[in-house]
């Protein structure tokens, strides 16, 4: 260890066998350490240097002649009476043993140092030097002179202490300059080549330019601009063909062509398309979560989905993987509505760092509208995938396809197998356009389709697609969901501050319970929103002082009367009356079923508006009943001569489906037995005339509606026990579940105990 004067260099690196000289005042020190300096920050490794030389310069100043002798790492400093800082100093000076791993850099390193210099054009001197070098380590040095590499590069070469490791560092950023050089002479020649052509084409198109003049022609501003334009697009080669080839279909029949406006026309929306630009993808999935988190309230399976989808391109990415343009996902959201399958395709967009452009397809019947029109009509136009792609201004947007299953078809064509290529990731990396009549990539565009039902998407378009169901919210979520995203939100649009008014949870519950029934909360925000506007009036006109508590009286006075009651238990107080869960267009709900019979023939009569499947599971249940009536405890005679009435009330309402079987057959049986049915059992499955379960559809939904409606009991078919699963686990806690596999079963837990017959003594 030696002690030596520090002396700081700012952005300059000093190398071992090179000569400076510096404006410093070094005093008597006959060696220092130079040590590289950037915006503060010192080198691991400085350069321990002798003074060889001082010089007083005009003015008074001081100035050394130094040359580097070997590394140094700095260790202690401490400062001496001047103030000057010394530190303690361990010399590396180069081993100069020499073996074959070291002679084969060598060999390599001087080759392409000759290649590099052959390049540049020297003259043989700055070669010679290089020849002249015999130490390993003084030769890597050599790299330091290069006025190409940066300084960052040049303190690594310094701080790289050991021999080899700096030969390795050396021949590394050498053959970067090299490959950089032959790039630079290759472009060099190019250019040139493409001077030449370039002046030859100018020299024709002058003359033509001349001709055309002399003619009266003057179109050839406008053949300019659009070549200039075509000039800087990032087209694709066979788009950029296809873009010349009408150009030049232009410039030779002249603007006073009647089909001059069509091509034209046709130009400007091959250059609309942001060929070749992309947005910068964000492929982080914790911050997608937040992103999410932040935008939506559970959801989770489709939250999952988009994480898994980012965490895959980014591995991909991080491992050097080509993407796949058959890999893509077309995610599609079904789910009743309000339960927010439009507003998370925004969220996603903004979670991934990528523009989001919405395309409602509700009620669209032309094919047209996915693909365009062919040039031959007038008035012809892109299709909607084309105008989405100009309006978001890259190839890489989210595309949300807004009900999906509400595209319709008539003689025009049918929309949704237009949509069949665009959907398929292993066919739109080459979708077609009609209009535009090139492939268009569409393998990079997030492409999400929301629906309220899965039934009327086409079989061949649904097979497409990852579906992800939205099952409604219970009411826990409802209320944590108005809490923090729709009070908040209808407050700040009634013009209230967040200190004016507040709202207790048990408050909202009411208003979800008693004022709305609903999968998802878009009635919910209009009540919270008419609660609001009535409060907001009440400020407004002095007639109530802040801050304003919103109690029961607020919403009663806002809202008026309740709207929905929790009546299963006076439903089914009289026997023929069972409860059954359905799914509607708006998500889960309670269907009650009545049964009443009267004498006189033996005819079913079904009213409520039913469908033919519901109307056959009604046949079905009355003769799985009667099949098995003494099994039940009924007697046969029961069903002789008597008819018997199913009606499933708000008749207006059309209802199908085969799911309501065992509640029309708990129904009878409750009837003909006396029995009433328990007021806190809801049930749900089809039925056979063995009187066997089978299972169903929706279950979630079904159950969410139960919990809603206070119903604490739920008779499922035995092979519906794995989707509980998909119900929130405190719903689950709050509920008992009765997998059932025979209508006995669900009898002996839908109806009240028969009554004991009472001895009186006389």
């Amino acid at each position: 260890m030696s002690k030596l004067l520090l002396v700081p260099l700012d952005d300059i690196v000093v190398f071992p066998n090179m000569s400076v000289t510096l404006t410093v005042d070094v005093g008597d020190e006959e060696r220092v350490l130079l040590v590289p300096k950037h915006e503060g920050e010192y080198a691991k490794v400085g350069t321990v240097a002798e003074v060889t030389d001082r010089v007083r310069l005009p003015g008074g100043g001081l100035a050394v002649a130094l040359n580097g002798l070997h590394r140094g790492i700095a260790g202690a400093a401490e400062t001496d009476a001047r103030g000057r800082l010394f530190v303690e100093v361990d010399e590396r000076p180069d081993e100069s043993e020499s073996t074959e791993a070291i002679r084969e850099l060598e060999t390599q390193y001087r080759a392409v140092v000759e290649e590099i210099l052959e390049l540049r054009g020297d003259d043989g001197r700055i070669a010679a030097f290089v020849r002249s070098i015999s130490e390993p380590g003084a030769l890597a040095d050599t790299s330091g002179y290069s006025p190409d590499l940066t300084f960052a590069q040049k303190v690594q070469i310094l701080e790289a202490v050991d021999v080899v490791e700096r030969l390795e560092l050396s021949l590394q950023l050498q053959r970067e300059r090299l490959t950089l050089m032959q790039l630079r002479q290759r472009i060099r020649e190019d250019v040139n080549t493409g001077m030449e052509k370039q002046q030859r084409e100018y020299i024709l198109r002058k003359q033509l330019e001349s001709i055309r003049k002399e003619l009266g022609e003057d179109e050839t501003s406008v053949v300019d601009e659009f070549r200039a334009k075509i000039a800087e697009s990032a087209m694709p080669d066979h788009v950029r063909e296809q873009a010349e080839r009408e150009l030049s279909r232009f410039e030779r029949m002249g603007e006073s062509s009647p089909e001059a406006q069509t091509i034209r026309s046709y130009l400007d929306w091959l250059l609309a398309v942001p060929w070749g630009v992309r947005s910068e993808e964000r492929l982080d999935p914790q911050a997608t979560r937040e992103v999410l988190d932040a935008d939506h309230a559970g959801l989770e399976d489709v939250k999952e989905r988009i994480v898994e989808y980012i965490a895959v391109r980014k591995l991909r990415q991080e491992r050097g993987i080509e993407p796949d343009r058959k890999s893509g996902a077309i995610l599609t959201l079904i789910g009743p509505p309000g339960t927010g399958k439009t507003s998370i395709g925004e969220s996603i967009a903004r979670s991934l760092n990528r523009e989001f452009v919405r395309m409602s397809l509700g009620g669209i019947r032309d094919e047209a509208e996915i693909r365009g029109h062919r040039r031959t009509y007038i008035g012809a136009l892109p299709g909607r995938l084309v105008r989405a792609l100009r309006d978001a201004k890259t190839m890489n947007p989210v595309i949300l396809l807004d009900e999906v299953d509400k595209v319709g078809a008539d003689w025009r064509g049918d929309p949704s197998a237009a949509l069949l290529e665009v959907l398929d990731p292993a066919q739109n990396s080459t979708f077609r356009d009609h209009y535009l009549d090139v492939e268009l990539d569409l393998s990079e565009v997030v492409f999400i389709a929301t629906a309220n039902q899965a039934e009327t998407i086409p079989g061949p378009l649904l097979d497409r697609m990852e579906v992800i169901r939205f099952d409604g919210y219970t009411t826990d979520e409802k209320v944590a969901i108005a809490k923090g995203y729709l009070w908040p939100r209808q407050r700040e649009r009634n013009g209230l501050r967040e200190d004016e008014v507040e709202v207790a949870d048990e408050v909202l519950e009411i208003v979800i319970s008693e004022y709305t029934r609903e999968a998802g909360v878009r009635q919910l925000e209009r009540e919270l929103g008419t609660v609001l506007r009535k409060t907001a009036t009440r400020i407004a006109s002095g007639e109530a002082t802040t801050p304003v508590t919103i109690d029961l009286e607020a919403v009663r006075d806002a809202l008026g009367r309740q709207k929905f009651f929790r009546e299963a238990a006076e439903r089914t107080a009289v026997p023929g009356v069972a409860t059954g869960l359905a799914v509607t267009g708006s998500g889960g709900d309670v269907l009650f079923v009545e049964a009443t019979s009267v004498p006189g023939g033996e005819k079913l009569v079904l009213t409520g508006q039913l469908g033919d499947v519901m109307k056959e599971s009604a046949q079905i249940a009355l003769s799985a009943v009667r099949a098995r009536a003494g099994e039940y405890g009924l007697e046969d005679d029961l069903f002789e001569n008597r008819s018997f009435h199913l009606h499933v009330p708000a008749g207006a309402i059309p209802k199908d489906g085969p799911s309501a079987g065992i509640t029309m057959a708990t129904a009878l049986a409750s009837l003909l037995t006396g029995r009433p049915v328990r007021h806190t059992v809801g049930m749900t499955g089809e039925v056979t005339l063995q009187g066997r379960v089978l299972p169903i559809g929706g279950l979630k939904q079904k159950v969410l509606a139960a919990h809603a409606a206070g119903l604490t009991d739920v008779v499922i078919p035995e092979r519906n026990r794995a989707d509980l699963d998909d119900v929130p686990q405190h719903v689950r806690d709050e509920m008992a579940f009765h997998p059932v596999m025979s209508l006995s079963e669900v009898l002996d837990v839908a109806l009240e105990p028969a009554a004991k017959p009472v001895d009186v003594a006389l």
